[in-house]
């Protein structure tokens, strides 16, 4: 007899359905830093706010190697969100492990925060995100 284990995973409709487990954080980048931020289980959902008066952050999903709106590695054909006034947000329905959040300011230091709901999928169960729209 067969039986069918029923388990949380990246194509189980149900791990996506229920409401997602919080998850906050926030920091400050300096002009052209950028930082990954990467979430303990996948998540359903993140929004990223700007919480610093001046600079521009950016969202993505593989590091741009940005400064000053100039791509040198990775994230070669720019694709990424900017917002670039205080309390701008960018809310994503999304399943991913991390993000990268940059500053594309050469002048001024901002701040973000992050609020992610997540899943039960361990992120190591997360597939690459590459491709077109993400890092071409």
């Amino acid at each position: 007899m067969a039986w069918n284990y029923y388990d949380v995973g990246i194509g189980n409709v149900g791990s996506y359905q229920v409401s997602g487990h919080p998850w906050v954080s926030g920091s400050t980048l300096a002009s052209g830093e950028e930082k990954q931020i990467t979430f303990p289980f996948v998540a359903k959902s993140i929004t990223v706010s700007q919480s610093g008066s001046a600079g521009r952050v950016r969202i993505h999903f593989v590091p741009t190697g940005s400064m000053n709106g100039s791509i040198t590695t990775g994230n070669t054909h720019g694709c990424f969100w900017e917002m670039n006034s205080h309390e701008d947000a960018l809310t994503m329905n999304v399943k991913c492990s991390s993000i990268y959040v940059s500053n594309g300011d050469a002048s001024n230091a901002t701040g973000f925060q992050v609020f992610a709901e997540l899943t039960r999928i361990d992120s190591t169960r997360m597939f690459a995100l590459t491709g077109s729209g993400i890092s071409e």
